[in-house]
């Protein structure tokens, strides 16, 4: 990017962080995530992004090509690891982060909506619906 490049909001347009010293804006639209499989420009490096959080998550979602940083700008929430067909809670106030291991199947729950900064490979990323329990 030139040192004269535009400002950007993060919940419209995320940024490639590539494995080498680049960055490149990535416009996104409604389909993006169920579109990442065909992106192959976006399986290296990591995708910087924020999101807003404000209803119930109807889907877990697994990154095996790496670790994954979430760090609440606002809001309070629970990211939900599956862990040996268990739950582990970890609670996030605004301004606190966790780092969700690869290959680990998380999910939200949303207490007070808020933005989420995550920082993630979108290589291989898989998504399963949130299954209501019984």
């Amino acid at each position: 990017m030139s040192p004269n490049s535009k400002t950007f909001e993060l919940d419209s347009t995320y940024v490639q962080l590539h494995d080498g010293p680049a960055a490149d804006l990535i416009r996104v639209d409604p389909d993006f995530w169920d579109r990442i499989e065909e992106r192959k420009e976006l399986h290296q490096g990591r995708l910087l992004m924020v999101t807003h959080q404000s209803g119930a998550m109807t889907h877990w979602e697994m990154h095996p090509a790496g670790d994954e940083l979430l760090y609440l700008l606002s809001g309070n929430m629970d990211v939900v690891l599956e862990l040996n067909n268990s739950e582990r809670i970890v609670s996030l106030q605004a301004r606190s982060a966790v780092i969700v291991p690869q290959g680990i199947w998380h999910t939200l729950r949303i207490h007070s909506p808020g933005d989420l900064l995550s920082i993630t490979r979108g290589a291989g990323t898989q998504v399963r619906p949130v299954r209501a329990k019984p």
